[in-house]
């Protein structure tokens, strides 16, 4: 007997499913905002920086957008639980929007990160209530058709996103890399009002659910999030791991955790409730998640570099390289349903987060230099695997809560795997500059001796140290995988508790 059999009886549905193809179209959209922003800005970097200056900052519109995405997520999944999905994600929809249309009309560099950080606190409600509403909408056995769509949403984003923000920066003007967000989000938000329903929440008046809402723990965690993650973000990039302000953040970081636990202890209705940790099914997988995103660092920060620099591709074919994950993932996930239905969402994804691991401490063997077919080979590969982990873990959580949880639940998932990726960054970008130092001497650093192969300064040793670096960072990725294997392995139970649906 498998985990995807009832354990625990669910109440009936909350979400009308009578106009589910507009809903999903719409949920599509709203995720396709928030993908494709991941990658599109990136290309247009130098234009960026070319017309408001600001070289020295620029990396602040990716991280700002990170940290408030990051840091809203517990937050948005709490409100979506208390006042529904529907408000949220409207909530969600026009402040992205809102900020997009700021960072077109931006006129200096710190004008356009502040706008950013405006859509990251919409881009936080997209990605948290999308993936709740694709469970409300779905019945257990057809989960995997919604999460498979959404997937294949990041996997196109994933490899048109670069493209497109190249040719609009080239041919246009950077500036419609935001504007463009406008009509698709025009037509995501009108479909979402227009078809979305949800019945009135019962027994609870609104001045009752306003007194439950723990905006004292949202603004503490909101801050204990931001510090900690810029700490991570900047320590060793625009200071010391060593120095006062490393030092001074996470000390900050530190106290505001304290803070967080006493509020949260005291709350009512907490924005991180303690049973989030309590239950072993949802504990396993935040730290599993936690894990994968961790581990995704090395493919997605590492392999182009290690593309360009050791095996001398250009830009377009070292994301080709890259982007070939994104081909696998999504069929992997969406065939994932067969094999969970037969030994379980754990086991499933054991096997998954197992091949991975493999697939990774494999990637230091490759010969040096190598052909490109090789790497290439490994991402198709690891997508697959991955495909097989991520997707039964998230659709196996979803279904062992029920509506009232769900946001709740679904948030900590995504929060845990975008700080694993953060922590991940951080970690592994001091991993491979020890390396290099190691190996060449000095203080040289992954950005320095990139740019002295791009300018044909740099000796053949060097590019054999970027190899020993990025090798270095796939073995800490595989130690990771390893990790979640053993998480779900000792802490994770053999069958979720899934809830019986009406």
């Amino acid at each position: 007997m498998d985990d995807t059999k009832p354990a625990i009886r669910e109440p009936a549905r909350h979400v009308s499913t009578n106009r589910r193809g507009a809903v999903v179209a719409a949920l599509m959209l709203a995720m396709a905002l928030a993908a494709l922003d991941a990658t599109i800005v990136s290309t247009a970097v130098p234009q960026i920086v070319g017309d408001l200056g600001g070289f020295s900052v620029f990396s602040w519109l990716f991280s700002g957008y990170l940290l408030a995405v990051t840091v809203t997520l517990p937050v948005y999944g709490k409100l979506s639980d208390t006042f529904g999905r529907k408000p949220v994600l409207i909530v969600g929809s026009a402040v992205f929007l809102l900020g997009s249309l700021l960072c077109a009309v931006a006129w200096n560099m710190g004008a356009l990160i502040a706008f950013r950080v405006v859509q990251g606190l919409g881009g936080g409600a997209l990605q948290g209530t999308v993936q709740t509403l694709a469970a409300d909408l779905y019945p257990l056995e057809e989960r995997p058709k919604i999460q498979a769509k959404l997937s294949t949403v990041w996997a196109v984003a994933a490899v048109a996103g670069p493209g497109i923000g190249g040719v609009l920066a080239a041919y246009a003007d950077w500036r419609w890399i935001f504007l463009v967000n406008l009509p698709i989000g025009a037509v995501a938000l009108w479909l979402i009002v227009r078809y979305l329903h949800e019945p009135q929440r019962a027994s609870r008046d609104t001045a009752a659910t306003r007194a439950r809402v723990d905006w004292a723990g949202a603004l503490a965690v909101f801050a204990c999030g931001g510090v900690l993650l810029t700490a991570l973000v900047q320590g060793g990039v625009a200071w010391a791991w060593l120095s006062w302000p490393s030092v001074g953040l996470f000390g900050t970081g530190l106290a505001l955790v304290a803070a967080v636990v006493l509020i949260e202890r005291r709350a009512a209705e907490p924005i991180i409730p303690g049973w989030v940790w309590r239950r072993r099914t949802i504990a396993a997988v935040n730290l599993a998640l936690g894990a994968l995103g961790l581990l995704m660092v090395a493919p997605t920060v590492f392999l182009p570099t290690y593309a360009q620099s050791v095996l001398g591709l250009t830009p377009v074919a070292a994301g080709f390289v890259l982007s070939v994950w994104t081909l696998s993932w999504p069929v992997s996930a969406a065939l994932s349903q067969h094999v969970y239905r037969r030994i379980g969402f754990r086991n499933t994804a054991m096997l998954g987060i197992g091949t991975a691991a493999l697939i990774l401490f494999a990637f230091p063997f490759l010969p040096y230099p190598g052909a490109a077919w090789q790497p290439t080979l490994l991402m198709l590969l690891l997508g697959g695997a991955l495909g097989l982990f991520q997707l039964p873990l998230i659709v196996g959580v979803q279904s062992t809560v029920g509506w009232a949880e769900r946001g709740t639940t679904t948030a900590s998932v995504l929060f845990c795997r975008q700080t694993g990726q953060t922590v991940g960054a951080a970690v592994f970008g001091a991993v491979a500059n020890g390396v290099l130092a190691a190996r060449l001497g000095g203080a040289s650093d992954l950005d320095s001796v990139t740019r002295a192969l791009d300018a044909g300064t740099a000796p053949e040793t060097t590019r054999a140290a970027i190899a020993d670096a990025v090798h270095t960072v796939y073995v800490g990725a595989g130690c990771a995988a390893a990790l979640a294997f053993v998480v779900l392995l000792l802490l994770a139970p053999r069958r979720f508790p899934v809830l019986e649906e009406q």
